[in-house]
């Protein structure tokens, strides 16, 4: 049985590393990469500059979620004034 989850390697701040990750959180990593004009190496460093504790895989998973939480949030926001 194949795992969902995808280990690859990046390179941060000039290091290499490898982060395992499920796919959904791949895509939408590239997604996010995408819309900010940036490469999924930079992005990836950002968040380990910015993470408080963990590894960063699941640095990783959190700000996928967060990111994609405060969009889906916006865009209720969005909705509910249109309909007022």
């Amino acid at each position: 049985m194949k795992s969902p989850v995808v280990k690859r390697s990046i390179v941060v701040a000039g290091h290499k590393t490898s982060v395992s990750l499920e796919e959904a959180f791949w895509n939408g990593m590239k997604e996010i990469s995408g819309l900010r004009n940036m490469t999924l190496s930079e992005l990836v460093g950002e968040i380990d500059n910015n993470r408080q504790q963990g590894n960063l895989s699941s640095a990783i998973r959190l700000f996928v979620l967060d990111y994609f939480k405060h969009r889906a949030g916006s865009g209720q926001a969005e909705a509910k004034a249109a309909a007022e």
